[in-house]
């Protein structure tokens, strides 16, 4: 499932949770209602829950883009460091998590 339609999805159930649906695209205009009681959510009550949606996810990007080494390589990067005797800014882990930090600002 695309992430656009992972998001309508979630609307869908978040603004009413018994709520029975279909759709084939990533277009909320293509929805389906299988409750043919037509008791179901306003289409623009779910639009704004999209909209809230795609934008807590799109605030979350900093935090998905920053791509740290593994653990385990960290771990390692970190033993090799204190063996070598490199200070604190001076090691293979320091320079790596720099990179990442700088490369990927956190937004203000």
């Amino acid at each position: 499932m695309s992430l656009k339609k992972d998001i309508i999805s979630k609307a869908l159930l978040n603004t009413n949770p018994s709520i029975e649906y279909r759709f084939y695209t990533d277009d909320i205009d293509t929805l389906e209602w299988l409750d043919k009681t037509k008791n179901h959510t306003s289409i623009d009550i779910v639009k704004k829950e999209i909209k809230r949606l795609q934008a807590e996810y799109d605030a979350q990007a900093y935090a998905r883009n920053r791509q740290y080494p593994s653990i385990g390589d960290q771990l390692d990067m970190l033993f090799h460091d204190m063996t070598a005797g490199k200070g604190s800014k001076t090691g293979k882990w320091y320079k790596a998590i720099a990179k990442v930090k700088a490369d990927n600002p956190k937004p203000e």
